[in-house]
C-alpha cells in the first residue's frame, strides 16, 4: 500500500510541475521572450539553456537576471547578439512574473 501512495504522489508532483513548466513556457511566449529567445537554440539572444548553464553557479544569478529582465541590457552575449541589446520588460511585466522567467529559465 505505501508503494502505492509513493507512486500516486510521484504522479500528481509530477503533472503539477509539468504543469507549471508549460505556464512559465507560456508567459515566456505571451510576453514576447519567444521573439529573441529559444529554449534550445541561439536566435537573437542566447537560448534560456544556455543562460540556465552559464549561471547555475553563479548564487547571484537570480538577482541580476531579474535585474537585467526589468532594466533591459546589453554585453552579456555580444557574440550572440552582435550587440543587439535586451529591452527592458518592466512595467510589461509585473515583478512576480520577471520572477517567475527567471526562475524557470535558470531551472532548465
Amino acid at each position: 500500500m505505501k508503494t502505492r501512495l509513493f507512486d500516486i504522489t510521484t504522479v500528481i508532483l509530477t503533472v503539477i510541475c509539468a504543469g507549471q513548466a508549460l505556464a512559465d513556457e507560456s508567459l515566456a511566449k505571451k510576453s514576447g521572450c519567444l521573439e529573441c529567445h529559444n529554449i534550445d537554440k541561439n536566435i537573437i539572444g542566447p537560448s534560456f539553456h544556455n543562460v540556465a548553464e552559464k549561471y547555475k553557479n553563479d548564487s547571484q544569478a537570480r538577482v541580476a537576471l531579474i535585474k537585467t529582465v526589468k532594466n533591459g541590457g546589453k554585453g552579456n552575449w555580444t557574440d550572440i547578439s552582435h550587440g543587439v541589446p535586451m529591452p527592458p520588460y518592466s512595467p510589461r511585466l509585473s515583478d512576480a512574473e520577471i520572477e517567475r522567467l527567471v526562475d524557470w529559465i535558470l531551472q532548465l
